[in-house]
């Protein structure tokens, strides 16, 4: 059975949409057209994928079912286009890079500098972006990496998705901090009795319930402002572990152990990129440099 890639976008559409009339003016379409196709493509399946109710429809028993496996193709031939358009295209003379704000700087600066020795002439811009504008730039073209927090995450097939490993974080203090002198048994009760720094991605990611342990908290932008106000003995926070071996890190802040926390949080990451053969060459060295600080985080624990 065939049916064609302008049958599956209308029935997608009309399924999101939820009426013939909304679906024809996203498609510029004429609203008879779009009844029309939909009423062809339940003619070829033999079954009803909407009932009418007014000028709105309900998706059928048999149309829920199918809108999954019709979204799923039209992102397979979005996907095929791209990588065939792709082809045609000579090397990249410049990337950006969005990442969430939690990525410390020393791993970007490592992304830059092995980015450097293997394409010496290729413009590299880095951006602090949220998931959903990520996965928005990466889809119209804007973005050509993402390092992503996909701990809610779900497959996109529009999206080349490599998951990378865990991040884990710690929560941290200022060396002057009397938190860093109490036995491990008592940090959490005066952690929870403090002032806690949030970085806000955490919180739009919906990380919020495994992040925020007490409810005197502050939203931070940006992971070095916050590490400056912990350094200041102003408040307390969760910082990813891969930055405990940095001078700054060392010299002044202190990763607490935590007598009723027997593992780190843990964060999932991953690197989105577009289907694309500019790209796929620089990927490699982007995965190589993220998991190597993953791994050395971990093996210093």
């Amino acid at each position: 059975m065939n049916f064609s890639l302008e049958q599956l976008l209308a029935f997608v559409t009309v399924y999101e949409q939820g009426a013939f009339s909304k679906a024809a003016v996203k498609l510029d379409k004429h609203r008879t057209t779009i009844g029309q196709v939909i009423n062809n493509l339940e003619d070829q399946l033999a079954v009803i994928l909407f009932e009418r109710v007014g000028r709105s429809v309900e998706p059928t028993e048999e149309g829920e079912l199918l809108y999954h496996y019709a979204k799923q193709a039209l992102e397979q031939a979005k996907t095929f286009d791209k990588v065939a358009l792709s082809l045609s295209f000579g090397e990249l003379e410049s990337i950006n890079l969005a990442y969430c704000s939690f990525i410390p700087h020393q791993v970007l600066g490592a992304i830059r500098t092995r980015l450097k020795q293997e394409f010496p002439n290729m413009r590299v811009n880095c951006f602090i972006r949220t998931k959903s504008q990520i996965k928005t730039g990466i889809q119209d073209g804007s973005i050509h990496f993402g390092i992503v927090n996909v701990h809610d995450s779900k497959g996109l097939n529009s999206i080349d998705f490599t998951f990378l490993d865990y991040m884990s974080f710690a929560p941290f203090v200022s060396k002057n901090s009397h938190i860093a002198t109490l036995p491990k048994s008592k940090v959490l009760k005066e952690l929870q009795a403090s002032k806690q720094f949030v970085l806000s991605s955490l919180i739009e990611d919906d990380m919020g319930e495994k992040v925020i342990f007490c409810s005197d908290h502050e939203v931070i932008d940006q992971l070095a402002l916050m590490m400056k106000f912990v350094q200041l003995d102003l408040g307390w926070s969760f910082l990813p572990r891969m930055m405990v071996n940095s001078d700054y890190v060392s010299t002044h802040l202190t990763e607490l152990k935590v007598e009723q926390m027997q593992q780190a949080i843990k964060i999932p990451l991953a690197l989105w990129s577009p289907h694309s053969k500019q790209v796929a060459k620089i990927k490699k060295p982007l995965i190589e440099v993220i998991n190597e600080f993953i791994v050395e985080a971990k093996t210093s624990n």
